[in-house]
């Protein structure tokens, strides 16, 4: 069977593409794009074309990073649902018994997630074009870096596609698939970066070891997910949606969950084995016991697992080696819970929607206020718990390196920032769940408002300070940071004494001496109070709509 006649590639293609919001995101990624282009380019009212504008280069190189970053958060997004899809829908095993061969099936699958990410790439060429007249980097340049953008986007998609083979629920299969794509996408950040003054070495790169790369990782997993079809370990779905957690504990491989013991016993309490007791909330119990963990614990192991190996050297260089990147690391703490922090909430509401219960449960003497509370707590008990496992380098880092010893302001507001962040993810995710009916429509509209409320106000500062300094666009772009934890915690100041391995003095602080923890200058934590304040008034507001809608959109009385 060849491509044009796969059936499974033709239907994807057929439904995708013709849906309203690929026009829409279409029109709006190439706006940016354009928008991007416009406002960098060369201000210069000369250009000499005979020479290699320095401007032309960097504005090259960052519409090419812009994509890159938006093609890795894109491509788990189109593909990490395309199996598991599927499964959610109770179609998997139709599909397992068509006459396609499991090879055709995933290949379909592949081609037709990333078809409409090709669609945004190419479509963005005539926009780069643009830049060629200016000098500075050559029509093979821009090939080569285009090679290197559609190889890396095909490796992201086959990942995806591989987690989606592994996972029965699409948000387990997105949560994985991003903490094993971000770090990737971060070396290839990197490598970008640090080669913009070595074109030649960059473009020789980009055509042999990034494909080469690419193929290594996306080969074996083709394979693999072939395989997993021609002979499913998850053939049937009838009957199999609750995982007995006892007998998967003994199956596992690798790290292994016991609700027990500490510090299991946090996130994943033991089954009841008793009544509950007078005032418990129902809600609360339900959710923590059974319904969190009713699809097993491989998605739980496998973040835990891949958050501290990256963390391992994350963690020396920033904490130790680099003692004035600390907030680098409180940066991947607070990533990694926007990560899997809307996991445990966007599917709170609409489950019950999906299984036509809502109903059932919006007639029980259960009040709003119990109902809300209850999801909430559960959701952002887990995320937090787990996201906290984190935290534990900087206890001991407070404990080893006496440089922290008169930073314990900043340190206490580095936890303060996280603990919000915990908040507002859950609090994000339960809205969303609580308006869309849908979890997997839920989870991806609480991703794209917190890119929105955390990256999108970084990305606008960077553009301002970068191409239109001391203006008021850049103050207005720097003052919209407030919304972003990351910036809240690179404004709160850190004074310590860093040293190479030479012992030559490195970084030094901003103002002269060593200060004690109560001479901060106020000024350095405005930005942090903007944070507080801007975030205690956001999750206050969502919790207060959502009682209103329970109490009037459903008419439940709260008195019930």
């Amino acid at each position: 069977m060849g491509a044009l006649d796969n059936p499974v590639l033709q239907r994807e293609l057929l439904v995708n593409l013709r849906m309203p919001r690929a026009f829409v995101l279409l029109l709006l990624y190439q706006v940016l794009l354009a928008a991007v282009v416009y406002f960098a380019w060369p201000k210069d009212q000369l250009v000499d074309l005979t020479k290699n504008p320095e401007s032309t280069s960097r504005l090259v190189d960052l519409f090419f990073l812009g994509q890159y970053i938006l093609a890795s958060l894109m491509a788990p997004s189109f593909c990490a649902g395309a199996i598991s899809g599927e499964k959610e829908r109770m179609t998997y095993e139709m599909l397992l018994a068509s006459p396609i061969r499991p090879e055709s099936i995933v290949m379909g699958k592949l081609v037709a997630a990333l078809t409409h990410l090709a669609i945004l790439i190419f479509t963005s060429l005539p926009i780069v074009m643009l830049c060629l007249p200016l000098g500075g980097v050559s029509f093979y340049e821009v090939l080569a870096a285009y090679l290197a953008l559609i190889a890396s986007v095909v490796t992201f998609g086959m990942i995806s596609v591989a987690c989606g083979s592994f996972f029965s629920r699409t948000s387990a299969s997105l949560v994985v698939s991003y903490l094993t794509i971000l770090p990737l996408a971060l070396l290839g950040i990197i490598f970008w970066a640090s080669l913009s003054e070595f074109g030649e070495t960059r473009f020789k790169l980009s055509v042999t070891v990034i494909p080469g790369i690419a193929a290594f990782i996306t080969i074996p997993l083709f394979y693999i997910c072939s395989a997993r079809m021609l002979y499913p370990p998850d053939f049937g779905s009838e009957g199999k949606e609750v995982i007995d957690l006892e007998q998967e504990s003994a199956q596992a491989v690798g790290l292994v969950i016991q609700r027990d013991q500490f510090p299991d016993r946090l996130f994943a309490p033991p089954k009841r084995e008793t009544l509950m007791d007078d005032g418990t909330n129902p809600v609360y119990d339900k959710e923590m016991r059974s319904e969190i963990f009713g699809q097993g614990t491989l998605m739980l192991r496998l973040a835990i697992q891949i958050s501290m190996v990256v963390a391992i050297p994350v963690m020396a260089w920033c904490l130790y080696i680099k003692r004035h990147l600390a907030p680098w690391y409180i940066s991947y703490v607070v990533l990694f819970n926007i990560l899997i922090g809307p996991v445990f909430s966007a599917g709170s509401v609409t489950s019950e929607r999906e299984r036509q219960t809502l109903d059932l449960l919006l007639t029980t003497v259960i009040t709003p206020w119990q109902i809300l509370w209850g999801k909430l707590l559960s959701g952002l008990r887990v995320s937090s718990v787990l996201s906290a496992f984190l935290l534990w380098p900087v206890f001991l880092a407070l404990i080893m390196v006496t440089a922290y010893w008169s930073n314990l302001l900043t340190i206490g507001g580095f936890f303060i920032i996280f603990l919000l962040t915990c908040l507002t993810t859950a609090m994000l995710a339960l809205f969303c769940s609580t308006i869309f009916s849908k979890t997997s429509t839920s989870l991806m509209a609480t991703y794209t408002i917190i890119l929105l409320l955390y990256v999108a106000p970084l990305a606008a500062a960077f553009f301002g300070n970068e191409y239109f300094p001391q203006t008021r666009g850049a103050e207005i772009a720097s003052t919209v940071t407030v919304t972003s934890p990351f910036a809240a915690a690179f404004e709160l100041p850190i004074y310590v004494d860093d040293f190479d391995i030479d012992g030559a003095a490195g970084w030094q602080p901003a103002t002269a001496g060593e200060p004690s923890i109560f001479q901060y200058p106020l000024k350095d934590l405005r930005h942090f109070g903007g944070y507080v304040l801007f975030t205690l008034t956001l999750n206050a507001t969502l919790f207060g709509l959502m009682i209103w809608m329970f109490n009037s959109r459903w008419r439940v009385s709260s008195s019930q």
